[in-house]
């Protein structure tokens, strides 16, 4: 698989909608997530990113203007114990719920679909990062209809051992703009990550659409001591 530049996949595509990238970096010290959120409607345009606890939510800008919750406000991103999950809808509390009950992060997603918004059925896509003796691994998974029939819901895992310094993996709701939206295609694209957080977010930021980008979530742990850097961009200020 060829690695492709995260910059040049994010301003190619004017919509990819909802994203999460996985990885570690350069210098080999850190494990990298980040998740963004996109939107084309006012409802889904009036957001930003809070942290909660030691993850994050989803909440209205402008209270007056929210006219659906529904798949808008969540929490994209939750610790349990040495695990760090990151989803694009409230699947993130089915699999912070079900595997603290000894469920894996497959089996918990079994109990899920993609998300009933027709004619879109916008994929579930998930991610989750374990920590341990000094290193971690990372899966991916994605939940999206029969191209686009509801009748039938496709479920891929994608599992990472030993990340690699410097790659990553992207995975993303849409391969582009339409009515209705084209869910992602393929296994998660394998891309390349360089530089510090500020760095990283900073280039992520400047490569989304500027009409349709939300809300930016970027996290780096450091593989020895555990500490978190965590940067979160809203547009709307």
């Amino acid at each position: 698989m060829n690695k492709l530049s995260l910059s040049q996949e994010l301003s190619s595509n004017a919509y990819p909608g909802r994203g999460i990238v996985i990885g570690k970096s350069d210098c080999g010290k850190y494990a990298v997530t980040a998740y963004f959120i996109m939107g084309r409607s006012e409802n889904s345009r009036n957001r930003v990113f809070v942290e909660e606890g030691k993850g994050i939510r989803t909440e209205a800008f402008d209270p007056s203007k929210l006219t659906d919750p529904h798949l808008i406000i969540y929490a994209p991103v939750r610790v349990l114990g040495n695990k760090l999950i990151v989803t694009n809808g409230d699947q993130t509390d089915t699999i912070y719920e079900l595997m603290d009950k000894q469920f894996t992060f497959e089996q918990s997603l079994r109990t899920r679909e993609f998300e009933d918004d027709a004619p879109n059925y916008t994929p579930r896509i998930s991610g989750i990062l374990r920590f341990e003796d000094g290193g971690f691994n990372y899966a991916m998974s994605i939940l999206k209809s029969a191209n686009g029939n509801p009748d039938s819901c496709q479920r891929f895992t994608f599992s990472y051992n030993n990340p690699i310094n410097g790659e990553g993996h992207f995975i993303h709701t849409y391969m582009g703009d339409g009515n209705p939206l084209p869910s992602f295609e393929g296994e998660p694209k394998l891309v390349g990550i360089s530089g510090n957080i500020d760095e990283f977010t900073d280039m992520l930021w400047t490569n989304l659409n500027e009409d349709n980008k939300v809300s930016l979530f970027v996290r780096y742990v450091d593989l020895e001591t555990g500490d978190v850097q965590t940067r979160i961009v809203n547009k709307n200020k």
